[in-house]
């Protein structure tokens, strides 16, 4: 998987509730956890995009395992989603809407068609950083 400049060609919404550290959302799939940091996020009512932050993490997973997402309270207060991308991080292959829960566990890893593909956590808008979103990227390797 190439990993294109933070996540170039994604048109990602706004983020509410902007704090002064950015939260990391945890992904866990069997005994594999991962703590992601975002490329993009508000921090105090100013958008921060980390540009100089290493690829996202990717999880070799076999079989059909469910994925659980955990996010912090204030994540799930204004709302997220999950965006389902192609292995070049271009093409978005589906969503699932997560709404204000701390958690999720509906997706699994044989879900996507294609072999390799992104998850991307992403906060729903708010107003505070004028379109910009939080966002989480991982990869996942089936086979």
């Amino acid at each position: 998987m190439r990993w294109p400049l933070l996540l170039a060609g994604i048109i990602l919404t706004a983020v509410t509730g902007c704090s002064s550290t950015a939260p990391t959302v945890t992904v866990s799939v069997g005994d594999q956890e991962q703590e992601l940091t975002p490329t993009q996020y508000c921090l105090d009512g100013e958008s921060e995009v980390y540009r100089d932050q290493d690829p996202p993490p990717v999880l070799r997973v076999s079989g059909d395992l469910p994925i659980r997402i955990d996010v912090p309270d204030e994540v799930a207060e204004s709302g997220w989603q999950v965006q389902v991308f192609d292995s070049e991080l271009e093409e978005q292959l589906g969503q699932v809407d997560a709404g204000n829960a701390t958690s999720l566990d509906e997706i699994r890893t044989g879900d996507a068609a294609t072999p390799e593909y992104y998850l991307v956590i992403v906060q729903d808008a708010g107003a505070d950083c004028d379109g910009l979103s939080g966002a989480w990227p991982i990869g996942f390797v089936r086979g």
